[in-house]
């Protein structure tokens, strides 16, 4: 099979190789699924570069770790009828070898959830971490609904479904953060009552005034480095977070401002949600998917052999949504 891979971290352009390695075969309890599309995320990225790690957990690693695709082969313990079906997949790259990066990936069959048909083939591919890790967010702690929601980032990949989660959920009010008039367009479209260009200053109060004073109950924060301290300042007491992203790997938060006002701080990362999240937010997100109630934001389409240019694109975080790779 045609594949991308690489044996050493580094610059993208350095040790991404495209090339061919052995079709797998899949064994009990698994699928075997030609893909599509492969979905490229900023973890890919950090893991590629080394940055997590020098050190390789394996001695070669197809990357990524989203995909979508036809489940062509089954293993033993399998039903026959999955054959043909139509999947996306999550996790394929994480504690493993052998990502989406390549025309076939094995994987549990759970790994391998049904794609509705009313979703893009390359739609399938944005949603094992940017959908899911935005769905938590939304769903985790009691949920969103009657409650009002500030989005950071709420034109990324994960903050524009976000956006979108926490409006169709029942949220009595979406606030996002942005860095550009363009992307408040982009998270009012996607059901943003208010997005604030933190880049004009004025967040805080701006804030405060949507919310009549009180703050907002929930903030999805994309980089809590960044943005604690503002966090501390416009949840309101009994308000909480939901973190799923850090600039840096230390950060200081202040002590007094989130006792006093009793908030709570949630860290998650989709890899690692419990069976029971992950198929609450799976069981949520298919519905979703079959009514054609989601934009899915992709920002652009490359084809494998251009693999490199795809993570120095999301490495420069120069993409406006998801980054999707077309498989030969």
């Amino acid at each position: 099979m045609q594949a991308s891979y690489y044996e050493r971290t580094g610059p993208a352009a350095q040790v991404l190789v495209v090339g061919s390695l052995p079709d797998p075969s899949p064994g009990p309890g698994e699928v075997r699924v030609r893909l599509r599309w492969s979905g490229v995320n900023p973890s890919d990225v950090k893991t590629r570069a080394g940055l997590r790690s020098p050190v390789l957990a394996f001695p070669r690693i197809v990357p990524h770790s989203d995909g979508m695709g036809i489940i062509d082969a089954v293993g033993s313990g399998v039903a026959a009828q999955r054959l043909g079906e139509r999947v996306w997949v999550w996790n394929a790259a994480w504690g493993r070898a052998f990502g989406t990066a390549a025309q076939y990936v094995v994987l549990p069959q759970a790994q391998a959830v049904a794609l509705p048909d009313a979703v893009s083939d390359e739609a399938g591919a944005c949603l094992g971490i940017p959908a899911l890790t935005a769905l938590h967010a939304t769903l985790a702690h009691g949920g969103v609904e009657g409650r009002s929601v500030l989005v950071a980032g709420g034109a990324g990949a994960v903050g524009h479904y976000a956006v979108q989660f926490a409006h169709l959920l029942g949220a009595r009010q979406v606030i996002a953060t942005v860095s550009s008039p363009a992307k408040a367009a982009l998270a009012t479209q996607a059901g943003a009552d208010l997005a604030i260009n933190y880049r004009e200053g004025e967040v805080a109060e701006r804030v405060r005034a949507a919310t009549q004073g009180a703050g907002v109950d929930r903030i999805i924060e994309v980089d809590v480095a960044a943005n604690g301290a503002l966090d501390a300042e416009i949840v309101r007491p009994g308000g909480d977070w939901l973190v799923y992203g850090s600039g840096q790997g230390t950060f200081n938060l202040p002590f007094f401002p989130l006792i006093a006002k009793n908030q709570s701080l949630h860290f998650f990362i989709v890899y690692n949600l419990t069976p029971e999240d992950r198929r609450r937010a799976e069981t949520v997100l298919t519905e979703l998917l079959a009514k054609g109630a989601l934009v899915h934001n992709i920002a652009q389409r490359l084809p494998l052999a251009q693999i490199a240019a795809a993570h120095e694109l999301v490495e420069r975080g120069e993409a406006v949504g998801n980054v999707v790779l077309a498989i030969p």
